[in-house]
């Protein structure tokens, strides 16, 4: 039991000092002045003194906190400060007398005072997402922190201390008093006792040693690391340092966590692992880890509750006491078992294998070979185009598979799409953790193990001392609290003879636990270890083949080249697409905003059907004679300008940019071509010769050949001119870079660009720039080349072409990605005679340009965005997605510009308005924390800065407000 000292010590209020009392006391016995500012503490008052030379730390606490304890505060931050590779640490400083602790009287009220080097960097509370990177690094710091205390000695770590987590469950109930709520004191209460229970079988073979006992998010300094985001490298109040448990350390800090962790107590994990990579812990303080986190989190809530009714001004504790609320309701949400089986898990101690050797039958007269294992996998032919969204689909599923063989059942540890949700920012629980059974009504069920009956109403356990058996749909007449031997008759399905029924089987380990049905993939491994598969009991296997997404990732990786990069370092395997989403094989649901191929969305069954009947019948090349080359051709023609009534069949962009090149040159018979820098044309070697990103080729500058004359790039934003008024000056540039031609005596092939800058998000080139390009381009008898392979098509909604928002017409139009919604399909666009020019050069040929399957593709295609107005979504969806963008550059610094038009859009991130600096670090980690919500988004540009925004043209409201929601969120949280 804590004595009464310690006791009394909980209820004391904070030192009653102003600020001008502070200065006087730095003034007179430190020789310090400045400005103050006053820091939050619960149970002291602490001042900031900033000198404009240095910073320091005023502490001021009561007379009746044991002076030896501060002593020990000091010298144990003079300890670690001599450790080489130590994080930052305050150091005390002297008073003017040479004293480490003033004692002094204010007020007629006895006060012991000190003052403490400040710690620059910020505090982690306020951050309310903390990246897994965080995470670890405040583990690792607390082991550091650990690990430079271990031999450090000092009679003053001998003390009574509330926090010390060795007397949580009397100061707990202690503090209780304070707690008006009578629901959230038993809570509490409940919670305390349980976590205690688990502790005291384990206290023995925990280690004391001194530790910091109070490393939190308050209590750490962070700084910004390359990608903006606050890695702790400080530790500041050591107001709690003790001789305790040496667990007791990591819990403390894992408890903080808590506030931090959207309701998920799996994200302490990198927090453990650190720990335990630096500071090893045993068993037992692993086991005792997450009950000493819940004696930690009720413990808060209570000392916050009676603190606020000492003192209800301290605007400290008012701040806390939301967060420490949540704390406990997160650490109280989980499972004890559970928890304590992740933890183990995350350092690599599994749970052992579970032996079911010893089972029985649980359906002795259902033969094994007769069940059939029905698919509800995102790879599952039988949930056709969105019927994964039926809410009854599963038991459909089941039910007809089991009309056909008698008995179906479904797969343990699959991941169901059935139970993925569009538009979530968390990913859906969707691995199965039971089987559901369709088979005869009054088929008889028997008793697979000796255990005892437990009935809850319909649902059935079977308990054992390592096992318990959830069932459900059993008409069982046993007592409640029977026991029954193995092989023993329970009962039979439940309905009449002859119907169909239904059983739900599920195991556990823990017999205190009432598992869920589906666990989230991120916790599958350990759920299934607490409930392992059925498959014994009904004697054939019920398992579904996990995922093999990592090995699949290193096949890629050693047969794929290496040039062809992927997404993502840790990329999501995509297996399956409806409009615009996509889902991975666990079951998660992305908002796909990136991919301008699938112009129509994924999944299409009007293209399917178009795709697969022609697959069917005819698939060849474009020399032999078929209606579709004819019939598509045509349609292309019709929708460009007059006089473009030529069509080229191709099978990308880049091929359909390299022929339009091949085509410049044939007509004017010279090379030179005049190209944008920062743009970005195709991959093969014509189209990535007028290519210069160098985010797509670090060497694109000095690799260009001689026949190509980048000019500058007319970005009105960071380009050198800016505005919508600059035309006349990047033209300027176009202009030097002709007269250079002119001047070395040869001839000008043509000029290519994207006619609304896509590679750097969507910038509209500057008014009246292309018509005074084309004319100087023309009068020297060059091409035009409008590079619509992203922008056209359409995508922009107010103009199906690019080069209508500038009011030109060029001579040769490039277009492939979304007219094929991802079948291999291009094309050129230009005149007849500048299509004839080519035949001086022999004739033109593309394998499989032009077949029968991508031509009927690509009618299907535009029938399809003609019937379900997609240009038109594109504008209206388009336009309120920019405004709802625009909206957060209202409040994010970060956010430099909005770009674009339609559903093709571009967000450009700046640290700093003013110079424009490039915030290429931060856009990579908010891709990346986007990919967590279930937003898959990719930068852009040649500083990689710009999110470019083009997703399919089916986009709807509701999906543009999740993406707009989920970038707030990434903004407003941290990344």
């Amino acid at each position: 039991m804590p004595d009464s000292a310690l006791l009394r010590r909980t209820e004391l209020p904070r030192p009653n000092v102003s600020e001008q009392q502070a200065a006087d006391i730095l003034k007179e016995h430190y020789g310090l002045e400045g400005s103050l500012k006053e820091l939050g503490s619960q149970q002291d008052r602490n001042f900031r003194i900033d000198t404009g030379e240095d910073r320091y730390v005023l502490k001021i606490c009561r007379a009746e906190y044991a002076t030896i304890e501060l002593a020990a505060q000091n010298a144990a931050m003079r300890h670690l400060a001599t450790l080489p590779d130590m994080v930052r640490v305050p150091s005390p400083i002297l008073a003017a007398g040479g004293e480490d602790i003033l004692f002094l009287t204010v007020d007629d009220e006895d006060y012991q005072v000190r003052l403490l080097t400040y710690l620059d960097g910020e505090p982690l509370t306020q951050r309310k997402y903390l990246a897994p990177p965080i995470v670890a690094g405040l583990g690792a710091l607390t082991a550091r922190i650990a690990v430079g205390l271990k031999d450090f000695t000092h009679p003053g770590l001998e003390r009574e201390l509330q926090w010390d987590l060795r007397r949580a469950g009397p100061v707990a109930l202690h503090l209780l008093k304070a707690v008006t709520d009578q629901s959230r004191r038993d809570r509490i209460a409940k919670a305390m006792v349980t976590a205690v229970k688990r502790i005291q079988p384990l206290a023995g073979k925990l280690r004391v040693q001194p530790i910091h006992h109070d490393i939190t998010d308050d209590n750490v300094v962070a700084r910004p690391d390359r990608e903006g985001r606050l890695m702790p490298d400080g530790v500041i109040d050591f107001g709690d340092v003790v001789s305790g448990w040496l667990v007791a350390d990591l819990a403390v800090t894992c408890t903080a966590l808590l506030h931090h962790a959207d309701g998920d107590p799996f994200f302490i994990l990198p927090a453990v692992r650190a720990f335990q990579e630096r500071c090893p812990l045993n068993e037992a303080e692993l086991k005792a880890l997450w009950p000493l986190i819940v004696a930690r989190a009720g413990v808060l809530v209570a000392s916050s509750e009676q603190q606020l009714a000492i003192d209800p001004d301290n605007a400290y504790v008012q701040g806390n006491a939301a967060h420490e609320r949540e704390i406990f309701d997160v650490a109280t949400s989980a499972p004890f078992a559970l928890m304590e089986a992740a933890i183990l898990d995350a350092v690599g101690h599994g749970a052992r294998p579970f032996d079911a050797s010893a089972f029985g039958r649980l359906l002795p007269d259902i033969a094994p070979e007769t069940v059939r294992l029905t698919d509800l996998s995102v790879m599952s032919d039988t949930l056709v185009e969105d019927g994964w969204s039926d809410p009854q689909i599963d038991w459909k599923l089941l039910a007809r598979a089991a009309a056909e063989t008698g008995v179906a059942s479904t797969r343990y540890g699959e991941y169901r799409l059935s139970y993925t949700r569009t538009l979530s920012e968390r990913e859906p629980a969707t691995f199965a953790l039971h089987v559901d059974i369709c088979l005869p009504a009054a088929t008889p069920v028997s008793a697979p193990i000796d255990a005892r009956v437990i009935k809850d109403g319909h649902h059935l356990i079977l308990s054992s001392a390592d096992i318990s058996l959830h069932i459900d749909g059993v008409d069982c007449l046993l007592e409640d609290g029977s026991e029954i031997r193995s092989g023993e008759p329970i009962g039979v399905v439940a309905g009449v003879l002859g119907a169909v029924g239904g059983l739900r089987v599920q195991l556990c380990r823990d017999a205190d636990l009432v598992p869920p049905l589906f666990a989230r993939p991120a916790h599958a491994r350990v759920w299934a270890g607490l409930c392992p598969s059925p498959s014994a009991l009904l004697g054939c296997e019920l398992d579904a083949p996990g995922p093999l997404s990592a090995e699949l990732l290193d096949m890629r990786r050693c047969s794929f080249a290496k040039p062809q990069k992927n997404y993502y370092a840790n990329p999501p395997q995509i297996e399956r697409g409806w409009k615009e989403h996509l889902f991975d094989v666990t079951g998660r649901s992305y908002l796909d905003m990136v991919n301008n191929v699938t112009i129509l969305g994924h999944g299409h069954p009007r293209l399917a059907r178009a795709a697969g009947r022609q697959w069917s019948l005819l698939n060849t090349n474009s020399r032999f004679h078929y209606a579709s080359v004819a019939e598509f051709s045509d349609r292309l023609a019709s929708l460009a300008p007059d006089g473009l009534d030529t069509v080229f069949l191709v099978n990308s962009g880049s091929e359909a940019v390299d022929l339009a090149l091949r085509l410049a040159w044939a007509k004017t018979g010279s090379h030179n071509i005049v190209s944008l820098l920062e743009a970005y044309h195709g991959w093969t070697v014509a189209s990535d010769a007028v290519s210069t990103s160098i985010a797509d080729n670090p060497r694109a500058l000095e690799t260009r050949p001689g026949w190509v004359h980048p000019v500058t790039a007319p970005n009105t934003y960071r380009g050198p001119f800016r505005g919508a008024t600059s035309s006349a000056d990047y033209v300027a540039s176009v202009a030097k870079a002709l007269d250079a031609i002119d001047e070395a005596g040869e001839k000008l092939a043509g000029f290519i660009c994207e006619c609304v800058y896509g590679n750097a998000g969507g910038i509209p080139l500057p008014p009246g720039y292309l018509a005074e390009v084309y004319g100087m381009i023309r009068a020297r008898g060059g091409v035009c080349i409008a590079d619509e392979v992203q922008v056209g098509y359409g995508r922009l909604g107010h103009f199906f072409w690019g080069f209508e928002q500038q009011g030109v017409v060029p001579d040769i139009i490039t277009i492939a990605k979304g007219m094929g919604n991802g079948q291999p399909l291009g094309a050129v666009i230009t005149s007849r005679a500048i299509a004839d020019a080519l035949e001086n050069e022999g004739y033109f040929f593309s394998s499989a340009g032009g077949s029968p399957v991508s031509c009927v593709v690509g009618m299907a295609v535009l029938d399809i965005m003609r019937d379900e107005s997609l240009q038109e979504n594109a504008k209206n969806t388009g336009d309120y997605l920019k405004s709802r963008l625009e909206a957060l550059g209202q409040r994010f610094p970060l956010i430099g510009a909005v770009h674009g038009m339609g559903l093709y859009l571009g967000l450009e991130f700046v640290r700093d308005r003013e110079t424009l600096e490039p915030a290429t670090q931060e856009t990579a980690a908010i891709c990346d924390r986007l990919l967590d919500l279930g937003v898959i988004m990719q930068p852009t540009g040649d500083h990689l800065n710009i999110l470019k925004i083009k997703p399919p043209l089916c986009l709807s409201r509701d999906s543009a407000d999740f993406f707009a929601a989920m970038l707030e969120k990434v903004l407003s949280d941290g990344w």
